[in-house]
């Protein structure tokens, strides 16, 4: 995770960019909500790059209104900070969550978080996730931020086989 210091130019600028995955699990849609409400379920696949970037903080209060921390280091020394808060839940159908996403105390972005969980046709569960981040001061995404929740993604298929 490289440095980010915008140019001067870039403060106060915004790129805003809206995504939506689709997965779908052989798991229930209990089990599937399970793996984003439950903590321990949760930090099996909620992580930095493995062996790359050590866990520092993290603290789960999944409920409406309740908060979520994850902070941890990457090995070249950056560190990230993941600080969200929940506004909707309805067991195994939907979380809605909004959250700021820091390096070393700069902030690169502010986004909304939906994801909508469903049974699919044939059995497993559809997931789908959709996001729209407003992207600060000059930071350029270039789809980083997809292509790293789609990974987080596939990790959760692999927690639940």
């Amino acid at each position: 995770m490289p440095d980010f210091i915008p140019p001067q130019a870039a403060l106060g600028k915004v790129v805003h960019a809206v995504f939506h995955i689709d997965r779908t699990f052989n798991a229930s849609p209990q089990r599937v909500f399970q793996a984003f409400a439950d903590p321990a379920a949760k930090a099996l696949w909620f992580t930095g790059t493995l062996g790359k970037w050590r866990e520092l903080e993290r603290v789960m209060d999944f409920r409406v209104g309740g908060r979520e921390l994850a902070k941890g280091q990457w090995t070249d020394g950056p560190v990230t900070t993941f600080d969200a808060v929940y506004h909707d839940i309805i067991p195994e159908r939907r979380i809605v969550y909004s959250y700021n996403m820091f390096v070393d105390a700069r902030k690169l972005s502010v986004s909304l978080a939906t994801i909508e969980i469903n049974a699919a046709p044939g059995g497993g569960t559809h997931l789908r996730i959709s996001e729209q981040g407003a992207f600060l001061d000059g930071y350029e995404d270039g789809g980083s931020r997809e292509r790293g929740t789609g990974e987080l993604m596939d990790r959760i298929g692999a927690t639940l086989r």
